[in-house]
């Protein structure tokens, strides 16, 4: 049987550093070492934890990361694991190594954020395709957060008037119904509206609505 963890050695010789980190969770410390073997051939920075409270006790990389948690039980290590991450909202993607059959841990695992369910006798292509799938939900995930406190940093600089304005603008309403709803004149809502977009270093309706659907989100 091929080992999962081996490739020709002439492969390693183009290597480049791939960004991202890789956490590696296995009670095993063999299986530990063969995940990271493989992981730091493919150029990915890996490091290792023999148990999910250790990597819960180590501060989480800033980078675009993944977790790769070989579990026995899933119930109770791998979805425990999940839900502490995001109560501490940091809901990293989660690539589950298990022998288990369980079909429906399986799904309840996917549902709540696992990437993959993979099991010990995986394809070496079959986890890098985790990985890689892994690391651009995460840095998807990363670029949305950043968006979200500069887009919520500009909206508190708002007067509470503008903050009615702009959600005059956003829900599609004209200058003259904002100055009606508002009790005010449509040149006032205009001034207002100047300011409000100039605050959020926005251009266009478009880009403030999609503005606001980032607070939201």
């Amino acid at each position: 049987m091929t080992d999962p963890t081996r490739r020709p050695r002439s492969d390693f010789a183009n290597d480049k550093a791939r960004p991202g980190r890789i956490l590696i969770v296995d009670a095993d410390g063999e299986a530990r070492s063969r995940l990271r073997t493989l992981l730091s051939g493919e150029g990915y920075a890996a490091e290792t934890f023999a148990w999910s409270g250790a990597l819960l006790d180590a501060p989480l990389p800033e980078a675009p990361s993944c977790i790769v948690v070989d579990v026995g039980s899933p119930a109770a290590e791998g979805l425990d694991l999940i839900e502490r991450l995001k109560r501490r909202g940091e809901p990293l993607p989660v690539i589950f190594i298990s022998d288990s059959a369980d079909v429906t841990l399986s799904v309840r695992a996917m549902k709540d954020g696992a990437v993959d369910f993979l099991p010990r006798s995986f394809a070496r292509q079959d986890l890098l395709s985790a990985v890689q799938c892994a690391l651009e939900l995460d840095t998807k995930r990363r670029s949305k957060a950043q968006l979200r406190r500069a887009v919520t940093r500009r909206f508190e600089t708002l007067t509470p008037r503008e903050q009615q304005v702009m959600d005059g603008v956003v829900r599609g309403l004209m200058n003259k119904q904002i100055a009606w709803e508002l009790e005010i004149s449509e040149i006032t809502v205009k001034l207002h509206r100047s300011s409000m977009m100039r605050k959020m270093e926005l251009r266009s309706v478009p880009d403030l609505v999609r503005a606001s659907l980032s607070l939201a989100a």
